[in-house]
């Protein structure tokens, strides 16, 4: 009797991460639900480790958190972090950027903090806004186009007038 509940449970324990799995969840979920349910039909470890690439050792540790959690346990904690700017604060910056003929990194900086409250702590976060909206955040090199040659000719004539003109 005690071994017919004790089938009943890994039989439910394997409907709900079949449904998990077919649920599409993210790709190291899966792989953690899949290598689970494989050790509760009762396949060998080396045989889940080579089919999934994991490690003994982690098919162990994902399945004893799904028996102690349920799928809570063998899900991503980290669920990353939010930007700053919510996409249409972020749409509203770049148009913002886009019509403002030339914007240095300090306007940038204080447009994002008076109107959004916004403050990056990394360059980078400001560089990534210009580069979204198309502009170059290093001004290009001031361009001579006299040749060289003609300008060595206008200095060596200015020398040469100025020099007559002081006799």
């Amino acid at each position: 009797m005690n071994d017919l509940l004790l089938e009943q449970q890994k039989l439910a324990r394997i409907i709900t991460l079949t449904n998990f799995i077919q649920s599409n969840p993210e790709v190291r979920e899966l792989k953690r639900a899949l290598a689970v349910k494989m050790a509760l039909e009762g396949e060998p470890y080396a045989k889940i480790s080579n089919l999934l690439g994991m490690k003994k050792s982690s098919i162990s540790t994902w399945k004893q958190k799904f028996e102690a959690q349920g799928l809570e346990g063998i899900k991503l904690g980290y669920q990353g972090s939010s930007g700053y700017l919510t996409s249409e604060q972020r749409k509203e910056t770049l148009t913002w950027l886009q019509t403002n003929n030339y914007c240095t990194l300090g306007e940038l900086a204080n447009y994002l903090a008076k109107q959004y409250g916004v403050t990056y702590q990394s360059l980078q976060s400001y560089y990534a806004l210009f580069s979204a909206a198309n502009i170059a955040r290093k001004k290009s090199p001031k361009v001579n186009h006299q040749s060289k040659s003609e300008r060595i000719k206008n200095e060596t004539r200015e020398k040469n007038s100025s020099i007559s003109l002081t006799k």
